[in-house]
């Protein structure tokens, strides 16, 4: 199977992830911040990508360092489940409506981090939840992961479904990236050998 647990502490949080990339979409994800994990649980669900985080951290400042190094954990552990890449399908995209929002995301397992965010969320916070924070979940992930991510919004107006649209976007596109390719399972897929 390809798992992996990263732990992390810092004095800020600590923070731990368990992932299983050929899991069903189980999960059990406990920040301290509701939302975060509401859309922590469309991530694992949508990749069908099993996901245990535990996280505790500075809450009585804000939510930012508890998602931030959440982001940074489960990059980690993304990379290190994947080992060398072999057989997998490395690209994913996804078009996904959800009510007004649609979000375009698209992905290449590369190795080289770099994050393209086009989305215009028009509150600042969802319920307690700062969205801004939204944009850094996905920074840390796609740096620690190793992921050229690409999240652009087509449409939308709700600041819920627009980032709820986002999350499962980039959960689709990652569990086509993460498959195994049948016709090349025993294959780098890159012309270099390696990635």
């Amino acid at each position: 199977m390809r798992s992996a647990k990263i732990m992390r502490k810092t004095a800020e949080t600590d923070i731990s992830v368990e992932i299983n990339l050929d899991g069903t979409g189980a999960y059990d994800n406990q920040t301290g911040v509701g939302f975060f994990d509401h859309m922590l649980d469309q991530l694992s669900r949508h990749a069908l990508i099993d996901m245990t985080i535990r996280a505790s951290g500075d809450l009585h400042i804000d939510d930012h360092h508890t998602v931030e190094d959440t982001g940074i954990a489960l990059g980690q552990a993304l990379a290190k489940a994947l080992e060398n890449k072999k057989g997998i399908r490395r690209y994913g995209s996804c078009l996904l409506p959800m009510d007004d929002a649609q979000i375009r995301a698209a992905l290449d397992l590369s190795g080289r981090p770099f994050l393209i965010f086009n989305v215009d969320i028009p509150t600042a916070k969802i319920g307690t939840f700062d969205t801004e924070l939204v944009r850094e979940f996905f920074q840390a992930f796609s740096t620690h992961g190793g992921i050229t991510l690409h999240i652009d919004q087509l449409h939308g107006f709700n600041s819920h479904h627009i980032v709820e649209a986002a999350f499962k976007a980039v959960a689709r596109a990652l569990r086509e990236a993460v498959e195994t390719d049948p016709r090349k399972a025993d294959a780098i897929p890159s012309t270099k050998g390696s990635l």
